[in-house]
């Protein structure tokens, strides 16, 4: 297989959405007849090779697709109830014990200031948190899991950004504060 096709078999796998035939030429800095012959090289690789996947022209664009055979497969697996996205109070919690960990309930709790048992006990049911043992006070402690460190693209928690990436400017402080000020005072008014 060609350079080309290869970088074109890269860019329709890294699109969520079909993509034209100029933008593949764009992104390549080719001429579009150049894509059509790299798309076809694809299309002859996949059809000579045992893959699961095809070129398909929809949209007005091109896409890698699951082969036809697959499909019955692909409906039963993606049929699964999706988990939802973590909430506010999961997030929160989450990356507390992520930079804290091992941390406790209790912990948890002084710092965002209100409980977190709905919170922890759904980072526990997705695997996203586990037990690692008790405080000397027996609380139990908490640890982030493989799984964390899979989902978020980490090799080890050394990886994690630097929280003081994330410290507002002076600037940005003000602004924040005024704006909590400001919807503070509208929610008491409307008590």
């Amino acid at each position: 297989m060609s350079e080309l096709a290869r970088v074109v078999e890269a860019l329709l796998f890294l699109s969520p959405e079909p993509l034209s035939l100029d933008d593949l030429a764009d992104a390549c800095e080719v001429e579009p007849e150049e894509i059509l012959t790299a798309l076809s090289r694809l299309r002859e690789h996949y059809a000579e090779g045992w893959r699961g996947v095809v070129v398909r022209e929809l949209a007005g664009g091109f896409t890698l697709a699951t082969d036809p055979i697959a499909e019955r497969a692909a409906r039963r697996l993606l049929a699964r109830p999706r988990t939802p996205p973590l909430t506010q109070a999961q997030a929160e919690c989450l990356s507390i014990v992520a930079y804290l960990q091992p941390v406790s309930r209790p912990e948890l709790a002084r710092i965002r200031g209100v409980g977190s048992e709905s919170a922890v006990g759904t980072l526990l049911e997705r695997g996203l948190i586990e037990e690692s043992g008790r405080s000397r006070f027996g609380a139990v402690l908490y640890r982030t899991t493989d799984l964390f460190q899979k989902l978020f693209g980490l090799n080890a928690l050394d990886e994690l950004p630097e929280p003081a990436e994330f410290d507002p400017s002076p600037e940005e402080e003000g602004e924040l504060r005024e704006r909590l000020l400001r919807a503070g005072e509208r929610r008491a008014e409307s008590i």
